[in-house]
């Protein structure tokens, strides 16, 4: 499972996403993911994905793409910045592309009206990914988002569903069971945003929380409870061949192996407990 690993990459310049890449290159991480959010938008979006391509071609990655962060002027306009970008992704095999609404949809402006249109174009053959947050109707009273997959998946353009972070397996497992029997004809690949705890992260979560995603106070007030859960999601996750991906902060080698010991025989070594 270890070799699966996919990386969301976090940095404020193309300095700082030159040494992670580097990092990544030392300790032979191929599996990357560009998030499209923060200041990672527009033309530093672009600058980025354009140096990746020329200087580091070995990489297996996975850009974010959101509609919201990318919306420029009109939505006309943005769709066709939006279809350059997916001729592109279809002649340059190094890269995917997971297609985001953003945290704030535009009106009529979202992933199910764009997949509308791309179905529409002629001598465009693309597959994309979609984000499915189980969690919603449960802890934040949103009732659509079945219905929304179930529009999403019925354009025949989706390969992949990557499910939000959360803390609840059970409801985590009710959604997995529907998503699989609802699209058992498609070839959907499956990927599960993974946070490695700490006392750090468990701080700036509690500061600030992440819009969508679900922690438990449970986990938020227990290092030792956060960690058990970890444990237990990672082998949800390899029960249901959900390849994680590791959103939290590993660019240091204490950090990788606090990430890796949650892969190894199933046990937890709590090397970076302090931090």
């Amino acid at each position: 499972m270890i070799s699966n690993l996919r990386f969301e990459l976090s940095f404020k310049n193309i300095s700082q996403l030159e040494n992670k890449l580097n990092f990544c290159q030392i300790n032979k991480i191929q599996n990357i993911n560009i998030p499209c959010k923060g200041i990672i938008k527009k033309d530093f979006f672009n600058s980025a994905i354009k140096y990746i391509s020329k200087n580091y071609q070995e990489f297996n990655v996975t850009y974010h793409y959101s509609l919201y962060h990318q919306f420029s002027q009109n939505k006309e306009k943005s769709y066709q910045a939006l279809l350059g970008f997916l001729k592109n992704s279809y002649s340059n095999r190094n890269y995917q592309i997971l297609l985001l609404s953003g945290s704030n949809k535009k009106k009529n402006y979202d992933v199910i009206q764009v997949l509308t249109k791309i179905k529409e174009e002629e001598n465009l053959i693309v597959k994309l990914g979609i984000a499915y947050n189980p969690y919603l109707k449960k802890y934040y009273k949103v009732a659509s988002e079945r219905e929304r997959f179930n529009r999403k998946i019925s354009s025949g353009l989706i390969n992949s569903i990557w499910f939000q972070y959360g803390t609840d397996i059970k409801v985590l497992q009710n959604e997995v069971t529907y998503l699989k029997k609802v699209s058992k004809y498609e070839k959907i690949n499956l990927f599960g945003s993974l946070l490695i705890p700490s006392k750090q992260f468990i701080a700036r979560f509690k500061f600030r929380p992440w819009k969508g995603v679900h922690i438990s106070e449970k986990y938020l007030c227990s290092l030792d409870d956060f960690y058990d859960f970890t444990r237990n999601l990672v082998c949800f996750y390899k029960e249901n061949n959900i390849t994680p991906v590791i959103e939290t902060d590993f660019a240091s080698s204490e950090k990788l192996e606090s990430v890796y010991n949650f892969f190894r025989n199933g046990d937890i070594i709590k090397t970076n407990s302090k931090s």
